[in-house]
């Protein structure tokens, strides 16, 4: 009898979700603005935050200090729950160019009616917003610790290729190609 030898994936080689963001611009439109803290608060449950200008940029009519958009950051089990909700807002397809190199994926929700169990509210209107979803391995976390900071290795990394393996597994998503 031969001893076969069984392969234990590396654990350090999970890739697991580290955050999801929900993010509008408005621009200096304080109306939209509103209207797209209402719309976050009620996709995920808890207030956004404000984001607000650095710069001055006199032909768009902005000043530091002024209010331009809105985001909120989930982590844990709320992105976990929220991810396959706004992927099917996206028919469970996504382009190969919403994925990036470091593991990270981004797409437009054009309009928030099209995500499941979300109603259509008249007082919000029409908005659509931003989602980004960061993933990460386990030991990371060397790259944002306060004393000795280290660069992650090119071979720990997450690639393009390996973000949408995870997504396929997870998420049941779809892939394409663009020509």
């Amino acid at each position: 009898m031969q001893q076969v030898a069984t392969l234990k994936e590396n654990p350090m080689r999970k890739i697991r979700v580290e955050k999801l963001t929900l993010n509008i611009g408005a621009g200096t439109d304080q109306n939209a603005l509103t209207k797209g803290i209402q719309l976050l608060s009620n996709i995920a449950g808890k207030p956004p935050v404000k984001t607000i200008t650095q710069k001055r940029i006199a032909n768009w009519g902005l000043r530091p200090g002024l209010p331009i958009g809105c985001k909120i950051t989930l982590r844990g089990q709320q992105a976990q729950e929220l991810i396959p909700r706004l992927i099917a807002a996206k028919d469970n397809e996504l382009a190969e160019s919403c994925f990036d190199d470091y593991g990270n994926v981004a797409f437009g929700i054009h309009e928030y009616i099209n995500i499941p169990g979300v109603k259509y509210d008249p007082s919000i209107g029409i908005l659509g917003f931003q989602v980004c979803v960061t993933l990460e391995r386990p030991g990371f976390r060397i790259k944002r610790r306060k004393i000795s900071k280290r660069k992650i290795s090119p071979k720990h990394r997450i690639s393009r290729e390996d973000a949408i393996r995870f997504f396929k597994e997870a998420y049941n998503l779809q892939a394409r190609r663009e020509e």
